[in-house]
């Protein structure tokens, strides 16, 4: 790439060295002159809710409702008696914890009452701050809004932090806090770093390259630094989808004839009546989903009608909709029964589903079928009467239980695969957002190793730092922040 450029160089050496200049993040229209207020804990009865203040007025509320002339001592615990600043009414006795700036969440002056968590006293305690001159009660997802303002967040772990409340399963809970520690935010800078020693390198050759004055091979390590870089944004972006899976959960379709079990085990792997069981073909005519646990990756799992030919026309449709979600499904659990396994319609399944799933077994892009024989506490009386040479496949009786710890394990390795394992390897990309950056960041330096102009080559890696800049939160635009903010309770 960098054979002949010397002789493009047309800036003058004495140009002025130009660095990727840090864009706005618009923390500065972020941060408020207001106190705010709000109950953090969650509504209704409990034994102790949290309330808590940000800004420079919370030490006026502290005063306020507890009549102490100075603040208690940081980060320690004192009991006091809450009274309401107008009427000096008593409250409650509340445990008060002083947070002062900038060592605080927020990096503003913080309190928090830990106060009885009776709807009454946590009313009145809330109405007595709001007569405190100077203070609001707060937006949602506000206080972290203002910790990521004053740069106590990144935007990437402010995302971590929102995907640790509404975590549900280990596998998420896992992921959430390595990116709320910030392994992504890392990651990025790591990145960062070296784009900007690249870009300073190529801005030194545009500047200084007649003088002789820069080391031999300066050109040529950007270079090498680059194409590393891109093997390791590919590698990310190649398993973007998995961290995807596992924030919003991996699709599981149960496929196969009528009768094969395909609702008993739905609702077996749920835990709850999900689907109408009868033994008669054709129960389940529609997509029946429901959001499940499974080994502690999060599923949502999906009943559908059974696979044949020559039913009804609501049936066929009900057919059609299966095959539609088939498509769609990361991991397929094929059903049929054990006992029956040389009837026409098992057998088609194995032709037109399973067969063309096993071919494409070494595509590292392939939908996965776990293949299960249900029924199998009726085989000691009818064995199988197909001869036929099955794929690897699970016996289980979704009658006796039997087999469903085997069906499981397989289910969390399957997962685990599709999904990620959140607890080693590099972290994870979980939003359609950071897949959309670095994507960006890579095309950008393509574009980089295509130019032989050093002043197109050198706003390539501009362009390229500054879409790792947006995926941390620099330079992102107040739209996108108010996605970001608006899925946190208001007290958080």
């Amino acid at each position: 790439m960098w054979r002949g450029l010397s002789a493009l160089v047309t800036r003058p050496a004495s140009a002025p060295l130009r660095l990727c200049a840090r864009c706005s993040t618009g923390a500065e229209s972020l941060v408020p002159g207001s106190t705010i207020f709000a109950l953090s804990s969650g509504q209704g009865r409990c034994a102790i809710a949290v309330i808590r203040t940000s800004g420079p007025a919370s030490g006026l509320a502290l005063r306020s409702l507890t009549a102490l002339r100075e603040p208690p001592p940081a980060r320690s615990a004192c009991l006091r008696l809450l009274r309401h600043p107008c009427s000096g009414e008593p409250l409650d006795r509340s445990l008060v914890l002083w947070f002062p700036g900038p060592q605080s969440f927020t990096g503003e002056d913080c309190m928090e009452l830990h106060v009885h968590g009776g709807p009454a006293v946590v009313s009145g305690v809330l109405q007595a701050l709001g007569s405190v001159p100077g203070l609001r009660p707060a937006k949602a997802g506000e206080f972290t809004r203002r910790a990521f303002a004053h740069g106590k967040l990144s935007l990437t772990e402010v995302e971590g932090l929102a995907d640790l409340i509404h975590a549900e399963t280990e596998a998420q809970r896992r992921q959430a806090l390595r990116q709320l520690d910030g392994e992504l935010s890392q990651l990025c800078q790591g990145w960062a770093k070296t784009l900007t020693k690249a870009l300073a390198h190529v801005e030194a050759y545009i500047d200084f390259g007649e003088d002789d004055n820069l080391e031999e091979g300066v050109l040529e390590q950007v270079d090498r630094d680059v194409r590393a870089l891109e093997v390791a944004l590919s590698s990310h972006l190649r398993d973007a989808r998995r961290g995807q899976r596992l924030r919003s959960g991996a699709n599981v379709v149960v496929a196969g004839p009528p009768n094969a079990g395909k609702s008993s085990l739905v609702n077996l792997l749920s835990q709850k009546p999900v689907s109408i069981v009868s033994p008669e073909p054709g129960t389940t005519r529609d997509i029946l989903e429901t959001p499940v646990d499974l080994a502690g990756f999060p599923v949502l799992l999906s009943d559908t009608a059974g696979l044949r030919e020559g039913a009804g026309a609501v049936e066929q449709e009900g057919v059609r909709r299966a095959r539609q979600r088939l498509e769609q499904a990361d991991i397929i659990l094929g059903m049929l029964d054990a006992s029956d396994l040389a009837s026409s319609s098992s057998c088609s399944f194995l032709d037109t589903v399973v067969a063309p799933l096993v071919a494409q077994s070494h595509d590292s892009g392939r939908q996965r079928l776990l293949l299960l024989l249900n029924k199998s506490d009726l085989l000691s009386a009818n064995a199988p009467a197909s001869s036929t040479a099955l794929p690897p496949h699970l016996l289980l009786s979704c009658h006796t239980g039997a087999g469903m710890d085997a069906l499981l394990q397989a289910l969390k390795t399957e997962l685990a695969a599709v999904c990620g394992d959140p607890s080693t390897g590099p972290p994870l990309l979980t939003r359609a957002r950071h897949q959309y950056h670095l994507q960006g960041c890579l095309d950008a330096l393509g574009r980089f190793q295509l130019t032989t102009d050093l002043a197109l080559a050198a706003e390539a890696l501009r362009q390229a730092r500054r879409q790792l800049s947006h995926l941390t939160g620099g330079g992102g635009t107040e739209e996108i922040l108010d996605l970001i903010f608006q899925d946190f309770c208001v007290g958080k």
